[in-house]
Formats: structure tokens, C-alpha cells, sequence
């Protein structure tokens, strides 16, 4: 079976990612939500050390750095005032980071994401976190449609097994693979692993 020409490259747009020190970086929901419980993802914790490593370089680079912050309110997995809510410790904001607190998929609706971004001069965004069907997914898009250049660590991003509308259950690996490229075709430049970002 042979790939179709994405997208990306019949709008000519570049396949090759931005440089972190061009870059604003954005990790999304990078939560205790997600590593257990009825949220668990599969390949969580492997993602949140790269996460770590981007979040270290980002910082050494000296690049503006957003974290985003699910809140679905009390008793949900999502509960940024208990801990299950929390922003993972591999990952917690140093004084100065920015915390974004989001209520909707993409990070870029109800928020001052975009105004922040506008606010450093850049226009490269390099994105990471989860879920990568879900908020990765929706924030990629909403940055690709207000003119930014995203670009998406795949390593640094995991997903759960789905049920199927064929009743079914799409295996998390699938759809990570799936959502990765469905990005790719047009909304961004993935990168394999976090060591793939050039400096």
C-alpha cells in the first residue's frame, strides 16, 4: 500500500520542524489525570520524560514557555484543585511559566493562549501533552488556523484505547498513529521523539 502526497506538501508548505530557539513551547494537560486511574493512557509515563527533556531544553534555551491546564471541575479527573488535576511533577511549572487554565479541547478557545503567543513575536509553537486524539490534536489546529507554525513531539504525547462506533475498541497505539498523521497531512510538522527538534 502506498502513502498519498499529504497535503502539506501539495500547499508547499515546510516539512521541516521548527528550531526550539525560534520556538515558543506548549505542553498540554500534562496532569496527574493521565497517569492513573480512569484516564490512565498507554505509554504515559515514556511521554512525560520526554516532555521533561523539551521542557529542560526549552528552558535552557530560554524560549517563552505556556503550560495548559484542563479544569472540568470538582469531582472530575480534571480537578486542577485536587491533586488528580495537578500538573504532573516531571513536568511543574518553575515560577515564571505561565499557567493557562483551559476549559475546552482546543487551548487556544476561552483563553489568552493566542494573545500570549502574539505577545512573544513568534510565530513556531512547538506543542506536547495529551491526549494526542483529543486537546493535542484540537490545539494543533486552532494554532495552524490563527496563521501559527505548529510542531508536534510525537514521543511526548499518548492517548487510551477508544470504543469503536462498530462496537469494536480502537487500541490507544492505533489511534496514536492515526492522530499523529492526520496532523501531519496538513496542521503540523511531527516529530518522532524529542531528541528530533533541533536546537
Amino acid at each position: 500500500m502506498q502513502a498519498s502526497t499529504p497535503l502539506r506538501q501539495i500547499a508547499g508548505l515546510p516539512a521541516t520542524p521548527a528550531r526550539l530557539a525560534d520556538s515558543v513551547l506548549v505542553l498540554i494537560d500534562c496532569q496527574n489525570t493521565y497517569r492513573n486511574g480512569i484516564m490512565a493512557l498507554e505509554g504515559v509515563e515514556p511521554a512525560l520524560q520526554q516532555a521533561a527533556a523539551l521542557l529542560e531544553r526549552a528552558r535552557a534555551a530560554g524560549i517563552p514557555v505556556f503550560h495548559i491546564q484542563h479544569d472540568a471541575g470538582p469531582g472530575s479527573p480534571y480537578d486542577i484543585r485536587e491533586k488528580v488535576g495537578a500538573i504532573a511533577d516531571p513536568v511543574a511549572p518553575r515560577a515564571g511559566e505561565p499557567v493557562i487554565v483551559k476549559n475546552y479541547p482546543n487551548s487556544f478557545i476561552g483563553t489568552d493562549l493566542a494573545e500570549r503567543i502574539q505577545a512573544t513575536g513568534r510565530q513556531d509553537v512547538v506543542l506536547a501533552g495529551f491526549m494526542t486524539h483529543m486537546c493535542v490534536n484540537s490545539t494543533a489546529r486552532g494554532a495552524f488556523n490563527l496563521g501559527l507554525r505548529p510542531t508536534v513531539v510525537a514521543g511526548a504525547t499518548a492517548t487510551r484505547n477508544l470504543p469503536s462506533p462498530d462496537g469494536s475498541v480502537v487500541p490507544a497505539a492505533e489511534l496514536q498513529r492515526a492522530s499523529l498523521a492526520a496532523l501531519a497531512d496538513l496542521f503540523a510538522v511531527v516529530l518522532p521523539r524529542e531528541a528530533d527538534l533541533p536546537d
